[in-house]
């Protein structure tokens, strides 16, 4: 047998035997089963990828291989960590604000509202164009829709929400024509 057909029986035997104790390990310290099962199989991945390294003591594998899962542990929960200060960065932003995007919530109220009225493509569509800057050629790659399609679709949600606008006893806030 090969020195690498060798080296690949001795992992697949390796993970057979500790592929277990990997999970639970994980299944130890993470929230979720679906996490420590996540952790599990990039462990696995980076196992078979340093295969070479595999120690030649059958003795010194188990540790080897805790050694990867304890690196790919400590490296979710500094994602995790990263992901959590972000999402607390972003709602103590957003929190001053009640409708994120909109200086002041009370003059786009009516505007607001209308717009949620729209199916949520044309919703997107107006979003996109009017709040976010795109072109119409940009949405309808964004949305992975035909321009024209796209085009048809804006026309139409910004005829419904001027004319809703426009019923609306105290409306204000048209929307206005943007070149796509």
């Amino acid at each position: 047998m090969r020195r690498s057909d060798d080296r690949a029986a001795r992992m697949e035997a390796a993970v057979r035997a500790h592929a277990p104790d990997l999970l639970a390990y994980f299944a130890r310290r993470v929230r979720s089963e679906s996490d420590a099962a996540d952790l599990l199989a990039d462990t696995l991945l980076a196992l078979w990828r340093r295969a070479s390294s595999l120690p030649p003591a059958d003795d010194d594998v188990r540790p080897w291989m805790f050694s990867f899962a304890r690196g790919i542990l400590l490296h979710h929960f500094r994602g995790a960590t990263r992901r959590h200060a972000l999402a607390d960065r972003l709602r103590d932003a957003l929190a001053g604000t009640a409708n994120p995007g909109f200086a002041d919530t009370h003059e786009y109220d009516e505007l607001l509202r209308a717009v949620r009225a729209l199916d949520s493509v044309d919703r997107d569509i107006i979003g996109l164009v009017h709040w976010e800057g795109f072109s119409l050629i940009e949405v309808s790659r964004i949305l992975r829709m035909k321009q024209g399609t796209v085009r048809s679709r804006y026309h139409r949600a910004k005829t419904r929400l001027r004319k809703q606008l426009e019923d609306q006893p105290h409306a204000s806030t048209p929307i206005g024509s943007h070149p796509g």
